[in-house]
């Protein structure tokens, strides 16, 4: 998990990485910034390490993890990179429990899983990086579901749009996989080809 200075690590990436950085007001005080402090030009490995830097902290995946991501890619995905690239990080377990508004972050997520909270064909899952597979059914653990980071969920939800991969039945508060996260269908923050070429030198 990446657990630094949110504000600090956003304005030195130049993106909304993190959802407390994504307000008006944050907004404006960048815009700001970039007005009155002249940027500094940035050779191509510079440019593919801040996306790379872009994407690992979205996600909040680890150095060692996202490099293991990217590396098992690069050596079978070929022309499909950047798609097989998204749809890893769109599978892990935390990232689907934020997707589904059971979280409000995705560092919030992250926790739940860890704690115990959430469970994948009825078996508890620990592991924040575990990947989902079309046909898992991710349900909150029944003894789980009175607590206090739950409640008033269902109300929570109702206005909650769902990625077309996810199907979501509110009333049994199941969710499940029904096909493959594609990049065609997200608005990402970072250029996943500038990615994939910071780790293919």
């Amino acid at each position: 998990m990446i657990n630094k200075p949110k504000y600090k690590t956003a304005r030195r990436l130049g993106a909304n990485i993190f959802d407390k950085t994504q307000t008006q007001k944050f907004a404006a005080k960048e815009a700001q910034r970039k007005v009155e402090k002249r940027p500094r030009p940035k050779s191509d490995f510079g440019l593919q390490m801040l996306e790379k830097q872009k994407a690992k902290m979205t996600y909040g995946v680890s150095e060692r993890m996202f490099a293991k991501y990217v590396k098992s890619i690069l050596e079978k995905a070929g022309a499909n990179s950047p798609e097989k690239l998204i749809s890893i990080l769109e599978s892990r377990l935390d990232n689907v429990v934020y997707r589904l508004g059971w979280a409000p972050t995705r560092q919030a997520s992250r926790q739940m899983v860890s704690h115990g909270h959430i469970k994948v064909n009825g078996l508890k899952i620990t592991i924040p990086s575990y990947a989902v597979s079309i046909g898992d059914k991710v349900t909150i653990r029944e003894s789980s579901a009175k607590k206090n980071i739950f409640a008033n969920l269902a109300e929570k939800l109702k206005n909650q749009n769902y990625p077309s991969w996810l199907a979501f039945d509110l009333p049994k508060m199941e969710c499940k996989v029904q096909g493959a996260p594609k990049l065609s269908s997200l608005e990402t923050n970072f250029d996943t080809a500038a990615v994939l070429n910071f780790y293919s030198r």
